[in-house]
């Protein structure tokens, strides 16, 4: 940070290499100052700051206008020109809210409570303010893991959670904000020409390898499956591939690879080294990649992936009738508690969880994983018990599909149907606590949003939704022009508003829907879904 005069300042702060351009005025032009930590007249580092007085008199306003750069202040100060010279607060408030309005606006919802209506817009208020852009006017950005600028056609964007984001954000900017989402995939294989290494939890021009799993893959191929296509998809393939077959030294999204492709699953070697968490997370990645691999007509890699996501196999237990970590010998860890892991407590084997919160995150294969629990009777009634027995956790990542692997059965989506009904009431209000935890770069909002509009993406790289009852009469939902055919996609529910909570029928387009699952095609080009209600289960 460095004071140039009083009444204009500029400031320089650098975090590692990445560095940030600080231009601030303000008006009236009688300020002074002070800097700290230490009183010098240019400091940097990762702890600084500064205060400002000034002489007012009583009722008079002090404006503020900044500018911020990740690359330089000259920067800084050209940001501030174009995004504010000549304009006054009133105005540039004006703008920011029909922005905001015509953001939020691409879905109109009617009927629900004032309360369901606040709580649905602030979820997409929150949907929209991660990943971020980090270009400046002019393009210029620092490169990934480097001290290079470059600059970009497009917007470049930073702040990728994906291991969050990778479930439900993604795929609903693919429906709603596809423009976005076009950026947000080039800027991850950017990415990924820059540094050698598709994402896992880039920050501003880092790596910070946060969390577990190989999360690019499901958000290029997901978004690939349902048609946005406007990114080099060789390229692509090639950095999802790198990750994918890599031995484990060398690999820095998946560390532990050398077990995973020598045994089909990690064994624990440490006492919290989050072997299962990090093993299904592969298996989920390995399934999306073998998705693209057969669209691309790579038939031997796509027989490969999918042969690897069926690994999770080797981890149910039927003596608990759960997923549980292996030892290097092969044999199942023991004691074992599968409840061990609840309110974030240490755990073998898992990441922030106990094996209840793990043990049904087989998205690719519920089938498969209900014949390893003895059948569909079997498979209801033990997740059924994860909702009963208070063993579900809306407040993180893994579980929180749990409530639509009902609708994978015949009779028994009315659970689903029951369940995202009540978990929205109790979990999501307009409160200060109205989320049901740490809102993860958009994760928490997004499931509520998509719950609230009745369809939910059951798995990350496949194109299709589980229907659930909405809670408004009717949702809107523009669509871009140059992405879909179609001006817009409109969910009729008459009665949702009411009591009434499960579907008697449900039909697209003026045809009535077999199932619960729904392809994404299908949805973007019907029309209309039309949902009629009963007060009973069917």
């Amino acid at each position: 940070m460095r004071v140039e005069r009083a009444g204009t300042t500029s400031g320089y702060w650098k975090y590692q290499r990445p560095k940030m351009g600080i231009e601030a005025q303000w008006d009236p032009d009688n300020a002074r100052y002070k800097l700290y930590t230490a009183y010098r007249k240019e400091m940097s580092g990762d702890d600084i700051g500064a205060w400002f007085s000034f002489d007012t008199h009583e009722g008079e306003q002090v404006v503020v206008r900044m500018g911020v750069s990740f690359v330089s202040i000259e920067n800084a100060r050209e940001n501030l020109e174009a995004e504010q010279r000549g304009r006054s607060f009133d105005e540039l408030r004006t703008e920011a809210r029909k922005r905001w309005n015509d953001d939020l606006g691409r879905i109109r919802v009617e009927g629900g409570s004032e309360e369901q209506r606040r709580v649905f817009y602030t979820a997409l208020y929150h949907l929209l303010i991660h990943p971020n852009v980090l270009n400046d006017v002019n393009g210029q950005y620092p490169a990934m893991e480097s001290s290079e600028i470059r600059t970009t056609k497009g917007n470049r964007y930073t702040v990728f959670s994906l291991w969050d984001t990778y479930r439900n954000v993604h795929q609903l900017l693919t429906l709603v904000y596809p423009e976005r989402q076009r950026d947000m995939l080039n800027s991850m294989l950017g990415m990924y020409e820059e540094h050698g290494w598709l994402p896992k939890w880039e920050l501003y021009g880092r790596e910070t390898y946060t969390m577990e799993g190989d999360p690019s893959i499901p958000v290029i191929v997901d978004s690939w499956m349902k048609g946005l296509r406007h990114f080099d998809a060789e390229l692509a393939y090639e950095a999802m591939r790198k990750g994918a077959v890599t031995p484990g030294s060398e690999n820095k999204l998946r560390p532990d690879n050398d077990d995973y492709l020598r045994l089909g699953y990690i064994p624990l070697r440490s006492p919290y080294d989050n072997s299962v968490s990090h093993a299904l997370e592969y298996y989920i990645a390995d399934y999306a990649l073998s998705r693209m691999a057969q669209a691309l007509g790579k038939t031997e890699d796509a027989r490969l992936f999918a042969s690897r996501a069926q690994g999770y196999r080797h981890y149910f237990s039927p003596e608990y009738g759960t997923l549980r970590p292996l030892l290097p010998n092969g044999q199942f860890l023991s004691p074992f508690n599968p409840r061990q892991g609840e309110n974030f407590e240490p755990c073998p084997g898992f990441h922030e969880g106990s094996a209840w919160n793990y043990t049904f995150y087989v998205p690719h294969d519920i089938p498969g994983l209900a014949r390893l629990m003895g059948g569909k009777k079997a498979f209801v009634g033990k997740l059924q018990r994860v909702f009963d027995e208070g063993l579900y956790d809306p407040a993180n990542e893994p579980d929180i599909a749990y409530p639509y692997l009902f609708s994978y059965f015949k009779g028994e989506e009315w659970r689903t149907q029951q369940l995202t009904r009540s978990l929205l009431a109790k979990h999501f209000t307009s409160k200060p606590n109205g989320l049901p935890g740490n809102e993860d770069t958009g994760t928490m909002s997004a499931w509520a949003l998509f719950s609230m509009m009745g369809f939910y993406p059951n798995c990350p790289g496949d194109p299709t939704y589980i229907l659930t009852a909405p809670v408004f009469d009717r949702i809107v939902i523009s669509l871009q022009p140059g992405y879909y055919a179609r001006r817009e996609l409109v969910i009729e529910a008459p009665g949702a508003t009411g009591s009434q909570a499960y579907i008697r029928r449900a039909t697209l387009g003026g045809k009535k829907l077999k199932g619960y699952l729904l392809n994404h095609d299908d949805l973007v080009n019907g029309g209309t879904l039309r949902i009629e209600f009963d007060a009973k289960a069917q």
